[in-house]
């Protein structure tokens, strides 16, 4: 994809482009790219600039399937996280894995930045912001928050978060 400012994307018909407006609530700032598509062919995940308005925006992947965003809004709201923090902070093999998954997606992260965001998080000492979060944001590795956005970044490159919410759902359909 060719460099482009941060409200311009290559390649989406005009149907897609409002479908994910519809889904988002607004218009999409900084969207790059459809990420994942459904069975349907329609948008599941989008990507997004990890430079927004001259900010670093550390968020790569919204999930704006309506029907996994609900799915994963009650989970949250049932105590889904705590579950699997509880989990995390009781393994030490699942932390070592959720710090890995932070760091790869930073690397994946980097890879979608052109030469003109990267000479502006430089110049304005803003690199950190991008360098020291990884997925949603998140800046301490063995913490679990926002299952839309784990989720999100599982649909594109499988985590472990998005593997125990798997894991979660499957669960009940023994």
């Amino acid at each position: 994809m060719s460099a482009q400012s941060d409200d311009t994307v290559d390649g989406l018909d005009e149907r897609t482009l409002t479908l994910i407006a519809d889904r988002l609530g607004r218009e999409p700032r900084g969207l790059r790219a459809v990420a994942v598509w459904d069975a349907r062919g329609e948008p599941m995940v989008i990507r997004v600039a990890s430079l927004v308005e001259g900010k670093p925006f550390p968020t790569l992947y919204w999930l704006i399937d309506p029907v996994l965003s609900l799915r994963l809004d009650r989970d949250e709201a049932g105590g889904l996280i705590a579950k699997i923090q509880d989990e995390v902070d009781s393994s030490g093999r699942l932390r070592e894995q959720l710090v890995s998954d932070h760091r790869q997606h930073i690397s994946l992260r980097e890879s979608f930045l052109n030469g003109e965001e990267r000479a502006s998080l430089h110049a304005n000492g803003l690199w950190g912001a991008l360098a020291n979060r990884g997925i949603g944001g998140i800046g301490n590795f063995d913490r679990v928050r926002c299952l839309h956005t784990w989720y999100a970044s599982h649909l594109v490159v499988p985590n472990t978060v998005g593997q125990l919410v798997d894991e979660y759902w499957n669960s009940f359909k023994g």
